[in-house]
């Protein structure tokens, strides 16, 4: 589990997040959700000590990374796997070798398991031909799954997702989102993903965090999200179509239930 105590992150005169404290459950898909500006990145780069906290702390099953000292620091990050927008894969690499940077950079395994853990996760993502490609020669959709499985190779406990579905359409969305919330499951990882796609939150979102305007305004289940009296939420939320149905839905079985 990792815990975010009273976190507060200004830039000059500019406060990002103030006072935030939340729980991101372990073995599960957690979004951390709002609009732009509210302070989604900065707060997960404040959990991966991207960015200092000017107060706060954040614990990792009790051990804090901000008053970490140099090794535990390190080995907490090794745990870590990321998968940042846009994938940011090296252009000039191929798929199996952006595979095999962290490899490289964080092990002293044998060039033969190297290779070998590479395929084992290029297999896991449906990627089990695309070794000897550059990423110039592939879809946006197919980056997605390199960089999360270059995020899952060193078998992190923790994966962030920073805007994963960004630049996909609905249908591609969709596996993408799929195959993170099976990785999570077979894995028992715990996931964190930043988002702005409200789809995600009900076909992945185990457990979300809402912020507006820097502050923690909400955080709760996809199940609480439909029943929810929080206007911001609700405002933010149900501007999507999809989860209207959904709301609607619900509120009707809810009803039905109630009669019986």
């Amino acid at each position: 589990m990792i815990e975010i105590r009273n976190i507060t992150k200004s830039f000059g005169d500019r406060t990002i997040l103030s006072d935030i404290s939340a729980t991101i459950e372990t073995g599960k898909c957690n979004l951390v959700i709002g609009a732009s500006g509210s302070g989604k990145s900065v707060m997960t780069k404040v959990m991966v000590n991207l960015f200092e906290p000017d107060t706060g702390d954040v614990l990792y099953d009790g051990v804090s990374i901000v008053n970490a000292d140099n090794e535990q620091r390190k080995s907490l990050r090794q745990q870590i796997g990321m998968l940042f927008q846009g994938s940011a894969l090296f252009d000039s690499m191929t798929v199996e070798q952006n595979i095999l940077f962290p490899l490289d950079m964080f092990t002293s395994m044998s060039a033969a398991d190297k290779k070998k853990r590479a395929d084992e996760v290029l297999d896991r993502v449906n990627l089990k031909d695309a070794n000897n490609k550059y990423p110039a020669e592939i879809s946006g959709g197919m980056k997605k799954r390199v960089g999360i499985a270059r995020a899952i190779v060193l078998n992190p406990k923790y994966l962030f997702c920073d805007e994963p579905n960004s630049g996909l359409d609905p249908q591609t969305s969709l596996l993408i989102d799929k195959l993170i919330k099976e990785i999570t499951t077979e894995f028992n990882m715990t996931t964190i993903v930043v988002t702005h796609d409200m789809n995600s939150v009900m076909e992945i979102g185990d457990h979300i965090v809402y912020l507006h305007k820097g502050k923690k305004q909400w955080e709760g289940t996809k199940e609480d999200i439909i029943f929810s009296k929080d206007e911001l939420l609700n405002g933010f939320i149900f501007a999507s179509d999809f989860l209207q149905d959904a709301k609607q839905m619900r509120m009707m079985e809810a009803q039905a239930a109630a009669k019986k």
